[in-house]
């Protein structure tokens, strides 16, 4: 076994990654509600969507990232494939879309929002896992299987917790309080996860050759506030469902 950190970069990352999905969880949650209260399925699709890439998209991928840039093992850089990084932001995404869509395109029932949870649940931490299996250094990952197990769990009760939001949440207070608890959850998550794991040194192994991991992180973060900035203007720029606007009459410009 070797040494190595969590926050090799101080406590920024953590706060960062939970800033970040705080942001993620709170748009895409209110994105989620405003689909369940649409009457037009093609723009109830729309809002789900949205939804998916503010949770799955921002508020767990790319949380875990910025979390894993305080990711170090000593004796070695630490890379990224490029290509397996994008493969689990398609997968967060989609899997979170498919959960979603139980609770805001059909009518909910309990055993729904549960199967709907167990699904996202695991598609987050199976997000988590091929996230790391993106990771490259001069050495191999092991993982504890009772805290993957832990991590499992905790993965399913946030996303059924957040999916439960998306049912009852009505007033901004509760849409912040729901925001800060999932952003806790999918963080706590997380580092539940890495604390399941111990990597073991190959010294003979090559340096990797793959991504820095800034050069990964920092154009996404920039993109994902383009795309967190679009669906909060289009949810105070777009009226409630049902919602009409009173014309005047015709030559009358009074009340």
């Amino acid at each position: 076994m070797s040494d190595m950190q969590q926050m090799s970069m101080g406590a920024w990352t953590l706060l960062l990654a939970c800033a970040t999905s705080f942001a993620g969880a709170l748009i895409g949650l209110s994105c989620a509600a405003r689909a369940r209260r649409e009457r037009g399925r093609r723009v109830a699709v729309l809002w789900t969507a949205g939804a998916a890439v503010a949770i799955g998209g921002v508020a767990i991928w790319l949380m875990h990232f910025i979390a894993m840039y305080g990711f170090a093992v000593d004796g070695s850089p630490v890379r990224y494939s490029v290509g397996l990084t994008v493969l689990s932001a398609v997968v967060s995404i989609g899997v979170v879309g498919l959960g979603l869509s139980l609770v805001t395109l059909r009518r909910s029932t309990g055993s729904r929002l549960l199967c709907a949870g167990a699904l996202t649940g695991i598609g987050v931490a199976f997000m988590h896992y091929l996230g790391m299996a993106a990771v490259r250094f001069q050495g191999d990952i092991v993982y504890d299987p009772l805290l993957v197990a832990l991590s499992l769990v905790v993965a399913v009760v946030a996303a059924t917790a957040a999916l439960w939001f998306t049912m009852v949440v009505r007033t901004t207070p509760a849409r912040l309080g729901a925001g800060a608890a999932m952003a806790v959850a999918v963080t706590g998550m997380h580092y539940t996860g890495m604390a399941a794991v111990h990597v073991v040194m190959i010294p003979a192994r090559s340096v990797p050759a793959a991504v820095d991991g800034f050069d990964l992180v920092f154009p996404v973060f920039l993109v994902s506030g383009l795309v967190i900035a679009g669906l909060q203007w289009a949810l105070f720029t777009t009226g409630e469902p049902g919602e009409t606007r009173r014309r005047p009459l015709a030559g009358h410009s009074g009340p």
